[in-house]
C-alpha cells in the first residue's frame, strides 16, 4: 500500500536525499517503496538542534535519511552519554529510542526522540517554575546557576 501524503502549498519535505517543494496548491503524493521521507515540521538542522534532545533528534534523523555508519553511531552515543549524565530521568527515553533503533526503525526512533523533546521542555519548565536556574555548559550539559 503506497504512503499518501498531503502537502500544504509551498510546503516542503525530504524523499531520501531530495528536498521537495510543493507549489502554490495543495497537493496529494502516493509513494510507493522503502524510501526515508519527513515532512518539513518534522525535520531539525543544525541550527534548530539547540539542545541535547534536539541534537540526539538530529544524529537519529542523519542514521534515517543518510544511512547508519560509525560516525552517525559514535555521534548519537555521545551525545547520548552527556545526556543521561546531566539528566538521568531521561534513561527511559533513551532505552526505547535504542530499541528502535537497534531492531532498524528510525522512523520510530524519531517519534521516540520527539518524546525525548518533551520531556526536556518539561524539565526545563519544571526548572524554571521552581525557581532553579538551569543552564547549559559547552558541553550540553546542564548546570544548576
Amino acid at each position: 500500500m503506497p504512503l499518501k501524503v498531503e502537502l500544504k502549498p509551498n510546503e516542503r519535505f525530504i524523499l531520501g536525499t531530495a528536498v521537495i517543494t510543493n507549489g502554490t496548491q495543495r497537493a496529494r503524493l502516493y509513494i510507493e517503496g522503502d524510501i526515508p521521507i519527513l515532512r518539513e515540521k518534522d525535520i531539525l538542522t543544525s541550527e534548530t538542534a539547540d539542545t541535547p534532545a534536539k541534537r540526539i533528534y538530529l544524529a537519529v534523523q542523519m542514521m534515517y535519511l543518510s544511512g547508519e555508519d560509525q560516525t552517525r553511531r559514535d555521534l548519537y552515543f555521545e551525545l547520548v552519554n552527556q545526556i543521561v549524565t546531566a539528566a538521568p530521568s531521561t534513561l527511559p527515553y533513551i532505552d526505547r529510542i535504542n530499541n528502535q533503533i537497534l531492531t532498524g526503525f528510525h522512523y520510530k526512533a524519531l517519534r521516540e526522540a520527539k518524546s525525548l523533546i518533551a520531556y526536556e521542555e518539561e524539565l526545563l519548565k519544571h526548572a524554571e517554575f521552581s525557581g532553579i536556574g538551569v543552564r547549559q555548559d559547552s558541553t550540553g550539559h546542564e548546570q544548576s546557576a
